[in-house]
């Protein structure tokens, strides 16, 4: 009995060594990433470190781009993964619309829902139910409403009341539930798997892609997404937006 409370008190001196270790290096930033803290990212460099901290993709190369094309008939698409209980999401869901649609050019948009988020998932079943039950664009429209409401849902329950609100204000029957059969949970974990493929640190994660190439669009840089369609264009040889 002795031996094993030994080894229990060894055991949780190590794990508190190395939970405070981990608590020096890794941080959880705008409630979507977990990133290095600065005596972490002083290893990486100052210069790495310093793009790190404008956009938190920056520092971490993508793995596996080749899924990254327009989809058949497109010369430039709009790639985005995005998480329904991000912040930062939320801010780029009405200009990364508008682009696409001013542009004329496909939004090929996954969902990635983060783990430490409580109620994303949840919502991206949701969102996906309505798409795939009821019309792609009313579901787009429950995105966009929840991303308006991120600050009145706070808990699962929050969420359930917003949902049940949203569905009758729209003429739509709830149902009992959601899912039922888990058919939109597992494509919603299929974006997700996705996103890993292709290494996905952070919401929103953005791409302007062509037949031959694709580039990241850094969160700093969301206003000025006009601006990497144009080239994309120009690239492949297709239309620019005429101003309106």
């Amino acid at each position: 009995m002795k031996k094993y409370w030994i080894a229990v008190a060894v055991g949780a001196v190590v794990f508190g060594v190395v939970a405070y270790r981990h608590a020096r290096t890794v941080e959880v930033v705008s409630n979507n990433l977990v990133v290095l803290r600065p005596q972490a990212q002083s290893e990486l460099g100052a210069a790495q470190a310093g793009a790190a901290a404008k956009d938190l993709n920056a520092g971490h190369p993508f793995l596996d781009t080749s899924v990254l094309k327009p989809p058949a008939g497109a010369k430039v698409a709009i790639y985005e993964f995005e998480d329904l209980e991000c912040p930062a999401c939320a801010r780029a869901f009405p200009l990364v619309h508008a682009a696409a649609a001013r542009y004329k050019i496909p939004l090929e948009r996954h969902d990635y829902p983060w783990f430490f988020h409580i109620w994303s998932m949840d919502a991206a079943i949701t969102a996906r139910y309505i798409q795939d039950k009821i019309s792609p664009q009313l579901a787009d429209e429950f995105r966009g409403d929840v991303f308006a409401g991120q600050q009145q849902i706070a808990s699962k329950d929050d969420l359930n009341r917003f949902t049940a609100r949203w569905f009758q204000a729209h003429g739509q029957t709830m149902p009992f539930v959601m899912d039922a059969g888990g058919s939109c949970r597992l494509e919603v974990e299929l974006d997700r798997a996705l996103g890993d493929r292709i290494g996905v640190r952070s919401t929103p994660c953005i791409f302007v892609v062509t037949q031959n190439r694709w580039v990241a669009v850094p969160y700093s840089s969301i206003g000025e997404l006009d601006r990497f369609i144009d080239a994309a264009l120009a690239e492949s040889g297709g239309k620019a937006a005429t101003a309106s």
